[in-house]
């Protein structure tokens, strides 16, 4: 500001006025605050921005490692269900190359007893539901195993008779026969003399009344070697039904 001073000559002067310390110092201190203040938001900024593009980073590594994760399951699922698959179908082809053999009965001959063995049961092996596959022969009332291994062994046999009282089963004219029945699978070997007995099933009929029938079921698995026969031993021949093919029956197969 210039203010006009008289003076002793009658001269006039003109004085130009400073502004005041106060004041330029409050100016330098709010721009100093301006500009740390603007600092402030731009170093706040670009800290958001890192924690956002290191968040998005470790985001996108987490997906990826979980779609690498399952696409990893994937493949191994599918490996563990195609050699599943052909586990089963080469599982499915061996069976249905393996020996077995399912005989039915027919009508009995009776044939005189022989000395400590039952009377030998006749099967039908070709027709109906009866049938011998892969080797597994039958001959002369023995089935015949081609190939050593284990076998499951099974037989039903059901007989029927009249009874009049404990200790007499009737069968037509033939009286005094005995008040049990029993059915025994056997085994013969040539490296064995003896016939060997596999299976045995004993039902009593004393307390059955007339026009009985009852069934015997035999089943258990055996190592048995090439060349070994079975049969099925009753003991009376002419107490079994062959009236029907799912009554009385006899097989074997390979496990």
């Amino acid at each position: 500001m210039a203010e006009d001073l008289g003076l002793d000559f009658g001269e006039t002067a003109s004085v130009e006025m400073l502004p005041e310390e106060g004041s330029c110092r409050s100016k330098a201190r709010g721009g100093l605050e301006a500009r740390s203040s603007s600092i402030c938001w731009a170093l706040t900024c670009c800290l958001v921005l890192m924690l956002a593009a290191l968040t998005t980073y470790l985001l996108m590594g987490q997906l990826q490692a979980q779609g690498d994760t399952c696409a990893q399951f994937q493949a191994l699922t599918r490996r563990e269900f195609e050699h599943l698959h052909q586990r089963a179908y080469t599982d499915l082809r061996a069976d249905r190359n393996k020996p077995r053999a399912h005989l039915t009965v027919v009508r009995q001959i009776p044939t005189t007893r022989l000395k400590n063995q039952f009377p030998a049961l006749h099967w039908e092996h070709e027709l109906g539901l009866a049938f011998t596959k892969n080797r597994m022969n039958y001959t002369n009332k023995f089935l015949v195993i081609p190939e050593s291994g284990d076998y499951f062994v099974y037989s039903q046999v059901t007989f029927r008779g009249t009874t009049s009282k404990c200790g007499k089963i009737n069968q037509g004219s033939q009286p005094n026969k005995p008040d049990s029945i029993i059915v025994v699978i056997t085994k013969v070997t040539d490296s064995y003399p003896e016939p060997t007995q596999l299976l045995t099933g004993t039902k009593s009929v004393c307390e059955i009344g007339s026009n009985w029938f009852q069934p015997v079921y035999l089943g258990a698995m055996f190592s048995l070697q090439e060349g070994d026969r079975l049969m099925v031993n009753v003991s009376d021949i002419s107490l079994v039904d062959y009236t029907k093919e799912d009554k009385t029956f006899f097989g074997a197969f390979l496990l």
